[in-house]
Order: structure tokens, then C-alpha cells, then sequence
């Protein structure tokens, strides 16, 4: 695994935020990058009060978590470049 796209940090006061299965934990992304996106996180959230909570959700501390963020991201600048593009 390339280290860039992980770590724990066991020291936190709120680890683990999340229950997750095994012992891999991945802190990296503790605040999620996608949570402003809505229907398109692809997160298990619900709104309270209309504030989005993700506490269900644990993909950002997955082992693919780094690579399912990053595919996301780019996807969503993917299509704002391609709807700003000249026609």
C-alpha cells in the first residue's frame, strides 16, 4: 500500500470515530473531503435538521477509501470543466 493514502492515529481521543470489520482503520481522511456533495458522496448519510451526518458511513477509513475519494473528486471536476467548456 502506498503510504500517502493511509494512516491511524490511535492517540485521537475519538478513535475509532467509526466501527469498521478488522483492524485496518484509516484516519487520513477524518473529515471527508465529499461530505459537501450531497446525493453524490455515494456515503451512507441522512439529514438531521438538515445538517448531513455520515455517522453510518465508514468509507473514508477503508482500505479503498483513499481511492474511492479521489475518483470521486475527480469525477465531479470531470464534468464542472466539461459544463464550463465552450460549445
Amino acid at each position: 500500500m502506498e503510504h500517502y493514502k493511509y494512516f491511524t492515529n490511535e492517540q485521537c481521543e475519538y478513535f475509532p470515530c467509526h466501527q469498521t470489520r478488522g483492524t485496518f482503520f484509516n484516519c487520513l481522511f477524518c473529515y471527508c473531503p465529499l461530505y459537501f456533495l450531497e446525493e453524490k458522496c455515494g456515503g451512507k448519510f441522512v439529514y438531521k435538521n438538515g445538517v448531513k451526518v455520515c455517522t453510518h458511513c465508514t468509507i473514508p477509513h477503508t482500505e479503498g477509501g483513499y481511492d474511492y475519494i479521489i475518483g470521486v473528486i475527480k469525477k465531479v471536476n470531470d464534468e464542472k470543466r466539461g459544463a464550463n467548456e465552450p460549445k
